[in-house]
């Protein structure tokens, strides 16, 4: 049976144009260090925060959660600025100071320090990640956009995924922060200067375009679809701030987060491979259901925390689902905006996930400090699930009503 959203009459024979150009491949390069050097750190900040600071669940939570809400508020305007102005411009000057932010937490002295810090560090973060998700959108051939977009997202998801391993690693062997944070600055310096090589076309302005509409700052006609990947980024929140210490004073897996992580990454890597083919034939919601039914299992099973064996299959699940769903996610945000709106389509999805991490990261914090850290994973378990029966019942029927040709 063919899949409703499945548009191939229409498409391109892919072997015409060329996916995998200088300037997709430098983006490509640049967004995994971009991310890589930031959650270089991310499960690492509780327990550093912890020892350094004596700081409480509540006030690690809090601190945590600072940069998410730098970022939310400045990727609305992120996405205009991109739709409006030379965004290579925009993306070496965002990346710059992205890079820069990490020099603060070698010298973070205080715990309000550090919290000035990374709050501020969320405002490059937040605009360099729209940049570059924008300008790998234009240099990607049309034809083959929905599987360029599909393998863009790998690179963040696999930095994603990577670098909490290797963070943990370097910890282990060293038990030295400040090398970790000095690690970080060489690796957004490479991505740095890997932005600044990347060649564009000039773009020509958009005739009849209105200076101020709300449909530059958020994309309103997606909505539902943004509430819907914000259950999703709660998940996310929990499940990468709170997995190590989680492991550490619960499970007493010492050593297991970086396992937990490569396998992760494992599943992120197999699932895109492996969907790519639906994402060229345009079938995301299937793509998209598959990915929110596998996460779902995931999450539950990792709140079960039966044994270390439950612990590494739900890592596995977690990243086969995130892997399926995201791209679909990201291309559906494309397909429901216009051309002129791709810098916005991108700002508005990575606004809902931030929005998500951001309550993910409080509510994990909250509940950990006054019920338990398991307890807080069956809560991302339930919101994983609302999220997944969200998307099946509503979700996919209100994207194909919307979509665009």
């Amino acid at each position: 049976m063919q899949n409703s959203d499945s548009n191939t009459s229409q498409a391109i024979p892919a072997k015409e144009e060329k996916l995998w150009n200088k300037n997709y491949i430098k983006v490509m390069i640049s967004n995994f260090m971009l991310f890589f050097a930031f959650y270089l750190l991310t499960p690492l900040l509780p327990i550093y925060l912890d020892q350094e600071f004596k700081a409480d669940k509540d006030m690690i939570g809090l601190v945590l959660s600072g940069y998410v809400v730098a970022t939310f508020l400045v990727r609305p305007f992120s996405g205009f600025i991109v739709d409006t102005f030379d965004r290579k411009k925009v993306l070496i000057l965002c990346f710059f100071f992205f890079f820069l932010c990490f020099s603060g937490y070698i010298g973070a002295g205080t715990i309000l320090m550090f919290a000035i810090v990374r709050t501020l560090h969320g405002l490059p973060f937040g605009a360099a990640t729209v940049a570059n998700s924008t300008v790998a959108i234009d240099v990607l051939p049309s034809s083959r956009r929905n599987e360029g977009i599909g393998f863009y997202g790998l690179s963040n998801n696999l930095a994603m995924a990577i670098a909490p391993s290797a963070g943990i690693y370097i910890y282990s062997v060293t038990d030295n922060f400040p090398l970790l944070f000095w690690i970080s600055l060489g690796i957004a310096f490479i991505g740095f200067f890997t932005s600044t090589t990347v060649k564009l076309k000039k773009r020509k302005p958009v005739v009849g375009k209105p200076h101020l509409d709300l449909d530059h700052f958020f994309l309103t006609r997606a909505w539902l679809m943004a509430l819907n990947i914000a259950f999703f980024g709660i998940c996310w929140g929990v499940m990468s701030n709170y997995v190590a210490i989680y492991g550490q004073k619960e499970l007493g897996i010492t050593d297991g987060t970086g396992i937990f992580f490569a396998i992760l990454s494992g599943g992120l890597v197999l699932s895109r491979l492996t969907g790519q083919k639906a994402l060229r034939k345009d079938k995301l919601t299937r793509n998209c259901a598959q990915g929110v039914l596998l996460s779902t299992v995931g999450f539950t099973l990792f709140a079960f925390a039966i044994n270390e064996w439950t612990y590494y299959l739900s890592a596995l699940l977690i990243g086969l689902g995130n892997g399926r769903m995201y791209p679909a996610f990201l291309n559906m945000f494309i397909k429901v905006a216009r051309n002129d709106q791709r810098g916005t389509a991108n700002s508005s999805i990575l606004i809902s996930w931030d929005l998500g991490m951001g309550i993910g990261i409080l509510l994990g914090g909250f509940i950990a400090e006054y019920i338990s850290y398991g307890a807080a994973f069956w809560v991302t378990a339930a919101m994983q699930a609302t999220g997944a029966i969200l998307f099946l019942l509503f979700t996919r029927k209100f994207y194909m009503q919307r979509k665009l040709a």
